[in-house]
């Protein structure tokens, strides 16, 4: 005669069954955080960290009705450094998902890691672009835009409104410099200006005197594509040197970054720059994120803060979205890639389908207002792709932005 188990039998099974997932939505959400402590890129790194943690205690460090526990590992922005935290992370740390990393090549570095252990990882500012290109990572998302997203518009902004015809470019000599200056050169000279002279500047740099003093004179404007605080070094040294102006500075997001802003002084005004963030916009969810940063830390959020923060609010959608089980990758990746912000500090935020945001791109200009250096919003393109008005297909059968890519076919000797 078979089994027959009773009523009482099936209840406790039943029970028993269920414990396993019980005891697991019991244990805390483990979020690994990739940031910098140390070195050029360490000011992004210690923004990005404090607007993180103001995120968590916010939400009494409890997303989806689940404790979060935070563990932060300083990669010191060196590649190999990176690798080997996100599999401490992974490996000893059992962390459910990945924040981080800071810069483009540290993204580059843990790319095949993330394939490989199927690690849900959502960029606050790494703006490797092949990454949600040419070569798409499932297990990867970005709450920031590509390299050149907001360069693209500043190209264009130069060549159509400005109407400046001969620009010099200097940047970082890492990914995310060759990326943007990359797409703001494919736009300014397709919208018929010309880059006449490209300068790379190692990331460390100490003095940039000798590239200043190598500018051509006869230039309408120089761009400047920096990071973390190299903005702040160059744009003094670029007044002391007797340029200021004389010759106008315009700029990528993070050159004139908010983040950096109150280090800098007048030499500052006047350049024009943009991002898909800008402390200064007007939307509730902005004021009341300008208003928690500057009560917490004493300063504007910028691209960074604003960078780890929506990752946060990309994850707590994300959670909310699996009704907290993060264990399931599948399920959690595949919430994180639909998330939709409509009450994000940027406005209206969604993924397109690489995983990559889609959102405003503003042009900015260095004003001093109240005593106070802020990007004043000057113009404003709404929706932007990372592949701006190109085909995706036409853009992603180009080759990759690099240091070489688009070819540089104006430059003077």
């Amino acid at each position: 005669m078979p089994f027959q188990p009773t009523r009482r039998a099936l209840a406790v099974f039943t029970v028993l069954a269920g414990f396993g997932f019980a005891a697991h939505a019991a244990d805390p959400i483990r979020i690994g955080f990739l940031t910098v402590r140390s070195g050029a890129l360490a000011a992004g790194g210690k923004q990005m960290e404090n607007a993180l943690r103001l995120f968590l205690k916010e939400r009494n460090d409890t997303l989806a009705g689940r404790k979060v526990e935070l563990i932060v590992a300083d990669t010191a922005g060196q590649p190999a450094v990176t690798k080997s935290k996100a599999q401490e992370l992974v490996e000893k740390d059992k962390v459910n998902v990945i924040i981080g990393p800071l810069a483009a090549f540290e993204a580059l570095a843990i790319d095949d890691y993330i394939r490989k252990s199927e690690m849900p990882t959502i960029s606050p500012s790494a703006a490797a672009e092949d990454l949600t290109q040419r070569k798409p990572n499932p297990w990867f998302v970005r709450a920031v835009g590509t390299s050149a997203q907001s360069s693209h518009a500043m190209g264009e902004y130069a060549a159509k409104t400005l109407k400046y015809k001969r620009v010099a470019v200097i940047g970082d000599d890492f990914a995310f410099g060759h990326e943007t200056v990359a797409g703001f050169q494919r736009t300014f000279e397709e919208n018929g200006g010309k880059v006449v002279q490209k300068l790379w500047s190692p990331l460390n740099v100490a003095d940039y005197g000798s590239y200043i003093g190598q500018i051509k004179p006869n230039v309408d404007a120089v761009y400047a594509a920096f990071a973390g605080g190299n903005g702040i070094k160059f744009l003094k040294q670029y007044k002391e040197y007797g340029l200021q102006g004389k010759i106008p500075v315009i700029a990528s997001m993070t050159t004139v970054d908010e983040g950096i802003l109150k280090q800098m002084g007048d030499e500052a005004v006047g350049v024009i720059s943009s991002g898909w963030y800008t402390a200064t916009t007007t939307a509730p969810a902005n004021k009341k994120f300008v208003a928690a940063m500057n009560t917490a830390y004493g300063e504007d959020p910028g691209y960074y803060s604003m960078g780890a923060y929506g990752a946060g609010l990309m994850l707590e959608q994300a959670l909310k979205d699996v009704k907290g089980k993060i264990e399931d990758k599948q399920a959690f990746m595949a919430a994180l890639r639909k998330v939709h912000l409509a009450d994000d500090p940027r406005g209206d935020l969604s993924l397109d389908a690489l995983g990559n945001p889609i959102m405003d791109i503003t042009i900015r200009k260095v004003e001093r207002e109240n005593g106070k250096l802020v990007n004043k919003v000057i113009k404003t393109y709404p929706a932007v792709t990372q592949f701006w008005t190109y085909p995706t297909k036409d853009f992603l059968a180009a080759p990759v932005y690099s240091r070489d890519y688009p070819p540089a076919n104006n430059l003077e000797k």
